[in-house]
């Protein structure tokens, strides 16, 4: 199986999952830890499979997969602290741009890997599609509509960027080091190995006896009743797309899978387009050909870039 398949549909579930996380940190779980405990938690279920996928690596494998985990769930961590400070548009574009590029130059400086002109002509024009999205006007912004509608504000917070910075390079991070794990473990072993470090390190979260509060108060509050099941299926839909997007990094290069991160972007401007056909009221706006052009140009160089890369 292609690994450029396996990525796009692994970015359309991520961009699906994305919108609904900045909806479930705003207003099901206030607190990003509590929401991170939650995930890397439900992930270390993955360790049920064990019997039948999980090798024994080595102590030094074993250090480099749990110590992937643990860096996975601070990437995590600081992408749910971002959207919780910031709009989910900007933290999304801004995380998905800069983790490229982070991943390129550890790729340079830690496996050697080069790459053709096509591919770097394919990665600018991913960066420049999505910042270009980027500058939509905010009231115009499939976001923001959509959470002025479920009465989510909009109002930036400090911090937010520097959040969403520390997310990138975390994300990264891990995706080089996992790509590293991958070249001398079997894909499914190193995957349990990874959700079990990252579980390990959540659970440093219930140490603080005021952390341990957040995490332990989260699903005790009222207005968490009526979403206990969105936070599980959005889990699931996010875990699906994680899984996915590990297994196109197994399958190729862990910059080129990352720059096609650009393709998420264009998913939420297709959903918009569907919603909008679906449910016009949700909508609700002017007509704006300059914003309907910028919209097209980010897509058509999206498009470009996903040309360069395939040919």
């Amino acid at each position: 199986m292609s690994w450029i398949f396996v990525a796009l549909l692994a970015y359309l579930f991520l961009a699906i999952s994305n919108l609904t996380d900045k909806f479930l940190v705003d207003k099901v779980l206030s607190s990003s830890k509590a929401y991170v405990f939650i995930a890397c938690i439900v992930g270390g279920v993955t360790i049920l499979a064990a019997p039948w996928f999980l090798s024994w690596p080595g102590i030094y494998w074993l250090i480099i997969d749990l110590l992937s985990g643990g860096v996975f769930a601070v990437a995590l961590w600081m992408l749910y602290e971002a959207l919780r400070r910031g709009e989910a548009s900007q933290t999304i574009v801004f995380v998905g741009g800069l983790t490229p590029v982070f991943s390129v130059i550890f790729s340079i400086l830690f496996f050697g890997e080069q790459y053709s002109v096509n591919e770097w002509i394919g990665i600018s024009c991913l960066l420049v599609g999505i910042f270009i999205i980027a500058l939509i006007p905010k009231e115009r912004h499939f976001y923001a509509r959509v959470m002025a509608k479920l009465k989510i504000t909009q109002n930036f917070k400090t911090g937010s960027l520097a959040f969403a910075l520390y997310s990138a390079l975390a994300y990264s991070v891990y995706f080089i080091t996992t790509k590293y794990a991958y070249s001398s473990q079997p894909f499914v072993s190193v995957f349990i190995w990874a959700r079990i470090g990252a579980a390990l390190f959540v659970l440093t979260f219930l140490i603080r006896k005021s952390d341990r509060k957040l995490v332990l108060n989260a699903f005790q509050q009222p207005k968490q009743n009526n979403n206990k099941f969105l936070v599980l299926i959005n889990q699931g839909l996010g875990s699906l797309g994680f899984i996915l997007e590990n297994y196109a990094i197994y399958l190729g290069s862990v910059a080129l899978v990352n720059a096609l991160q650009g393709a998420q972007y264009a998913f939420i401007l297709v959903v918009s387009t569907i919603l909008a056909v679906l449910s016009p009221k949700l909508l609700k706006e002017t007509f704006s050909w300059k914003n309907f052009l910028q919209k097209l140009a980010a897509v058509i160089i999206i498009g470009f870039g996903l040309y360069f890369i395939l040919v």
